[in-house]
């Protein structure tokens, strides 16, 4: 049962606004180790994954989708079904490992002051990036998130920090781990504090920024600095204005759909012995439909590279809009560790571009890749509940300052009302029951310490 007490505020559990604040030394070096050790397991998992899709699929180890294309078919079926099979033993095997009950990140943060069972959580964080990297349809950012997360809690354990203190470290951690797993600081600390955390409060600003820059700094040593998605330089008219006037909304209804279906697969993972058999029979088939249609592979960020660029076909688009959401979330239905963040942002270009070509016919001209792209923006501020960091996010991993930033502002505002309005969950409050959301919601209303 959810607490309603609001405990008494400690000074010493107030995040520290100055250095002159008691225990600002501690808690920035915290700080400063999360952001270290996330940026350098970023790194680390991010090598693994492509090692893995390597050694599964040949060709190049950053694009899936390319390699996938000149396999043989039964090389889609048998790499699959080993994913199955990795999934069902390395779950076997995490529960054995570890006495401690696994615990989402989201739940952490708001009802245990951030506090993750250690072994359990980077084990889940390995068994992520290596399916993600055999073609599960899930994302490879929840790795690095979980990374982030575990080795915040695990600083704020060795510098004896206060609950407050440790809840917004773990939340920075996690924020970190994603912007260091896509190179994109600025969004990184946005989503810690929007998503995560779930304040915007002038002291978690610097905290967050300084995690998330270190974090990413670090990275860079072993990963490219480079936008995660190569786009033209689009021009913005009143077609594609009122394009996204129209859109947003759809888009913020598609969300609600999206959220609740993604909490539904959550809450029916298997049990039992079906920990083993489902993975194979949902694997399996998914390395049976991948011959025809490899985009549904991997986390999506190739095929969504192609539909921002405009080289994506209008029936593949549409056909795309209902296959690869459905292999995501099969694949969390089936017991896989994974991240939701580009699957989401794959699911909205994938809406995006369909709403872009039926557009096209009454107000020709607007170009299917800008649709695609805005598409994806709003399906992810949706989604995730956090319009600010989406936002960002898509101008960072595009590389892009302003090019675009009016009309993805319009139908972020508008996707994200329309989804906000009806459905209150994100993709990761799945794990939340009815009575810890109400909670959550009112302790995000309470002023920050």
């Amino acid at each position: 049962m959810v607490s309603t007490q609001t405990a008494p505020i400690d000074d010493r559990d107030v995040i520290p606004s100055t250095l002159h604040h008691p225990g600002a030394a501690r808690f920035w070096l915290a700080v400063v180790l999360t952001g270290i050790a996330t940026g350098i397991g970023a790194a680390i998992l991010t090598s693994i994954l492509e090692v893995v899709q390597y050694v599964s699929w040949g060709g190049s180890p950053t694009n899936v989708l390319e390699a996938a294309q000149h396999a043989t078919p039964w090389r889609h079926i048998l790499v699959l079904l080993g994913a199955a099979l990795v999934t069902g033993v390395g779950q076997k095997l995490l529960k054995r490992l570890s006495s401690g009950n696994g615990i989402d990140t989201t739940q952490a943060i708001w009802f245990q002051a951030g506090r993750m069972p250690t072994l359990l959580t980077l084990g889940s964080a390995l068994l992520s990036v290596i399916i993600v990297g055999m073609g599960v349809s899930l994302g490879r950012e929840g790795a690095p998130k979980q990374a982030g997360a575990v080795f915040a809690n695990l600083v704020s354990d060795r510098e004896g920090l206060p609950d407050e203190q440790r809840r917004l470290l773990v939340a920075c951690g996690a924020g970190a781990g994603m912007g260091a797993a896509y190179g994109v600081p600025l969004g990184g600390a946005l989503f810690a504090l929007e998503v995560m955390r779930g304040k915007l409060a002038l002291r978690y600003v610097l905290p967050a920024l300084f995690t998330s820059l270190i974090a990413v700094g670090v990275s860079w040593l072993a990963l490219p600095d480079a936008p995660t998605y190569v786009i033209p330089s689009y021009a913005i008219s009143a077609s594609v204005m009122l394009w996204a006037l129209f859109a947003g909304p759809i888009a913020g209804l598609a969300s609600v759909g999206y959220v609740r279906m993604v909490t539904w697969a959550d809450r029916h993972r298997p049990q039992g012995w079906q920990r083993y058999t489902l993975p194979v029979l949902i694997m399996t088939s998914l390395g049976v439909v991948s011959i025809w249609f490899p985009q549904i592979l991997g986390n999506g960020k190739d095929v969504s590279e192609l539909a921002f660029t405009g080289k994506v076909a209008p029936a593949l688009f549409l056909t795309l809009l209902l296959l690869k959401p459905a292999a995501t979330l099969l694949c969390m239905r089936s017991g896989a560790p994974g991240g939701m963040f580009t699957p989401s942002l794959t699911a909205g270009a994938m809406l995006g571009g369909v709403l872009g070509h039926a557009w096209s016919y009454l107000w020709p001209g607007v170009p299917p890749g800008l649709c695609a792209l805005l598409g994806a923006g709003a399906v992810l501020a949706a989604t995730t509940q956090g319009p600010i960091s989406a936002v960002v996010l898509m101008l960072e991993l595009t590389g892009r300052d302003r090019s675009f930033v009016l009309p993805l502002l319009l139908i972020v505002f508008t996707a994200t009302l329309v989804s906000r309005s009806i459905e209150p969950r994100s993709i990761y409050d799945a794990r939340l029951s009815d009575a810890q959301l109400r909670e959550r919601q009112r302790l995000r209303d309470l002023p920050p310490h």
